[in-house]
């Protein structure tokens, strides 16, 4: 079974170029998809770290102030 990306190249490529300085920049769709595959892996990551931290909390939610606590790691790690 092929895994996909939760993250359509449009929503991708407009994200990209929204921060883009020179409006003339190009990105290819081999660049779009490895974006894409990029913030699938970060947003997963980010989820499972959450839950960890939850479980050491002794939470059985995953609430914001348990995302708050592992993004400062998880963005060293990226």
């Amino acid at each position: 079974m092929e895994e996909t990306s939760g993250f359509r190249k449009e929503l991708v490529s407009k994200l990209l170029y929204l921060h883009f300085r020179d409006c003339k920049t190009k990105v290819s769709g081999d660049a779009l998809q490895l974006m894409a595959e990029f913030l699938r892996i970060f947003v997963v990551e980010a989820a499972a770290r959450g839950v960890s931290q939850a479980q050491a909390e002794g939470l059985g939610v995953v609430d914001v102030d348990q995302l708050e606590k592992v993004l400062p790691q998880l963005l060293l790690d990226f």
